[in-house]
């Protein structure tokens, strides 16, 4: 069985100083590997007052960049296999954007679904999928699980199964770990001083090149 945790960094409408938004996630076959090891290091190694917190957030302004690097080290010592997707906020399509809003969950279902795309076909037969937990204007969880799973059987192998779970980050440190590779990531595109830095300590852990979701949007137009 393979396990892939994912979560976002940024807003699509509000967080105006930047220019992406960044959707990230990793694959491994033990999770409980990666949980454990990201604890320990929290319990060991964050500044005192963190060391017992149930979510520190990779972007929390107590934390030094030093910090931030060397806990990226020990993420990518834990073995995860990274992929994701970014979006150019200026590039969402009119089909996803009302008078004065965005059809917000059904825009983050297909970034989403364009995100698990990347890591099919895969040997494993059995899938499950953990998105942090989110509020999806204009869709129901049953709705967002039920639409992604019947999304990525047919591009599975014949028998496959796809479970797909929102979870509390604060309950699950493998969405936290996430959490830090999205964050990292989006320091990077949306071209933080530490983001080059960022991106290079990831680098050899991200599987293959990120997608940008929407890149060709006004070409098509």
């Amino acid at each position: 069985m393979a396990y892939i945790f994912l979560d976002e960094s940024g807003q699509f409408t509000k967080d105006k100083d930047n220019e992406y938004f960044v959707i990230a996630s990793f694959i491994v076959g033990d999770p409980r590997a990666s949980w454990k090891g990201f604890k320990s290091w929290q319990r060991s190694k964050f500044p005192k007052v963190m060391r017992t917190l149930p979510e520190v957030k990779f972007a929390d302004a107590k934390i030094s960049d030093e910090f931030r690097i060397k806990t990226l080290q020990t993420i990518v010592a834990l073995g995860v296999r990274i992929r994701y997707v970014y979006l150019n906020k200026k590039n969402i399509p009119t089909e996803f954007r009302r008078k004065r809003s965005l059809k917000d969950g059904h825009l983050y279902a297909h970034i989403v679904a364009g995100l698990l795309e990347m890591y099919l076909p895969l040997p494993d037969l059995e899938l499950r999928v953990f998105c942090d937990e989110r509020h999806l204007k204009g869709v129901t969880r049953d709705e967002f699980r039920n639409n992604l799973q019947a999304h990525l059987i047919p591009l599975m192998s014949p028998g496959s199964l796809v479970q797909v779970d929102m979870a509390h980050s604060h309950e699950n440190p493998n969405i936290q770990i996430a959490d830090w590779i999205a964050g990292a990531l989006a320091w990077y595109h949306n071209g933080h001083p530490l983001g080059q830095k960022c991106f290079n300590t990831l680098r050899n852990s991200i599987l293959e090149p990120a997608k940008e979701i929407f890149k060709d949007t006004w070409v098509h137009l």
